[in-house]
């Protein structure tokens, strides 16, 4: 992933803040069923500054309704395909204090866990997987979700490493898309508790919980 990559993020999180603001997560309260998120319980899926110690909040987490502009940036392939039946779209971003790094967090919400796991190969395998560069190799990011899958790559012109990963907790798909403007900056165990706390977030949401899952401080 290079930079430019990630600035596409960057833009797609200041569109959202534009307009927004003014796993196994199988529960609704005990009774077994994947739910549907609100719009806001999908900005509360998306980490905040309290949960990311370390990290500067770049744009804050914000959620919109998907409509036609929406989906053409969540989904950014033919017939935005990947983008049916989805009803939310959040993302925010944030900047490392020490090394720069920058990360986003990226969340779709459906309306029913069938419709997240079918889009789940079709934006992997058609965009997201893409992301970290066409050297980028496949790590592991634990048993977290239902579905998931991590990419790590180094495609600038000095070695900037950046990753990307995507993960299905229910009816929500969620990305993290991780770079650095030099090396060092990320790595694989940062990936991973990334994608861990956005995930856990996530599980709590579709629980009923108010999300309170944050890197250690």
């Amino acid at each position: 992933m290079t930079m430019r990559h990630y600035r596409w993020c960057v833009a797609v999180a200041a569109a959202l803040m534009a307009a927004g603001c003014g796993g196994g997560a199988e529960s609704d309260s005990g009774n077994g069923k994947a739910v549907a998120l609100t719009k806001e319980q999908v900005r509360q899926t998306l980490p905040d500054g309290e949960a990311m110690p370390g990290w500067k909040e770049s744009a804050r987490p914000t959620a919109v309704e998907m409509d036609k502009l929406y989906r053409s940036q969540a989904c950014p392939i033919k017939d935005n395909a990947g983008c049916e039946n989805s009803r939310f779209f959040g993302a925010s971003t944030f900047r490392h204090d020490d090394s720069a790094a920058i990360v986003t967090f990226l969340v779709i919400a459906y309306d029913s866990e069938q419709a997240a796991r079918e889009a789940y190969d079709v934006l992997w395998d058609g965009y997201y997987g893409k992301r970290a560069g066409q050297k980028a190799r496949t790590f592991g990011i634990g048993p977290i979700g239902d579905e998931r899958d991590a990419r790590f790559g180094s495609s600038g012109y000095r070695g900037e490493p950046g990753a990307v990963t995507q993960t299905r907790v229910g009816t929500t798909l969620l990305w993290i898309e991780a770079a650095s403007p030099e090396k060092g900056g990320i790595d694989e165990d940062q990936v991973r508790e990334l994608a861990t706390v956005l995930a856990e977030r996530a599980r709590q949401a579709q629980d009923g919980d108010a999300p309170s899952a944050a890197l250690d401080g």
